[in-house]
């Protein structure tokens, strides 16, 4: 049986359904940050739509999206795959990091709510409960929920829509880096200084702790690839 479409509530809000190609986009996209799909794999609709249980259409519409996204790509002869991993794309994620999510932390410290603190403070938790068992895809799933939560305390829409898209890109390297050693270790450390400066509204300590975070980033990945 085809998976249907799929009813998300929103607090205060009646509940939406989503298409089967909003669908197929996030769960193709989780495969690709994943590495589930390889970089330089070559895409196959059809064995996508049978893996997915979703039908062709929605997939080839998610997939135009991904294009747009850059998470995949057109090649002559080949058709579409998933786009390789690039060092220059590296250094260019983590200078519009680096203007970006910096000046983000600086508004979040400034602006955050007691409620959004300890958000935080529980999202540090499930990441050490993740980091104990090695759980990547958990990880991968809190790390989001921290840097949405921080764009969402800067109070700035259009500032967290664009940071959120390039997280997605930035995660597929960021779940590479995982193979560093203690790397883990590192990352809870890293975000246990930037929930502390932002708690305590701090901008210029946030602001050395997620520059500190972003560059450790980018000596990991640059040692892999």
């Amino acid at each position: 049986m085809s998976i249907g479409s799929e009813t998300l509530p929103a607090a205060g809000k009646p509940a939406r359904r989503r298409s089967l190609r909003d669908i197929a986009y996030d769960l193709i996209k989780e495969k690709i940050i994943t590495c589930e799909l390889r970089p330089g794999e070559v895409i196959s609709e059809a064995a996508l739509s049978a893996s997915l249980d979703i039908g062709r259409t929605p997939v080839h519409q998610a997939l135009d999206r991904l294009m747009v996204d850059e998470l995949v790509e057109v090649m002559p002869r080949k058709g579409v795959i998933v786009r390789p991993l690039s060092l220059d794309e590296v250094h260019d994620i983590i200078e519009v990091r680096l203007v970006n999510e910096i000046y983000c932390v600086r508004l979040a410290a400034e602006r955050i709510s007691p409620t959004e603190a300890a958000l935080l403070r529980d999202n540090m938790k499930r990441m050490h409960d993740a980091e104990k068992i090695n759980d990547y895809n958990a990880l991968i799933g809190v790390d989001r929920e921290f840097h949405a939560t921080i764009a969402a305390a800067a109070r700035n829409l259009i500032l967290a829509d664009f940071l959120g898209g390039l997280q997605d890109r930035a995660l597929r390297f960021w779940f590479v880096s995982l193979k560093v050693p203690s790397h883990l270790s590192r990352i809870y450390e890293q975000h246990s200084a930037i929930v502390d400066a932002v708690s305590a509204h701090d901008p210029d300590r946030a602001e050395a702790a997620m520059r500190h975070h972003i560059e450790e980033f980018r000596a990991n990945v640059s040692r892999l690839i």
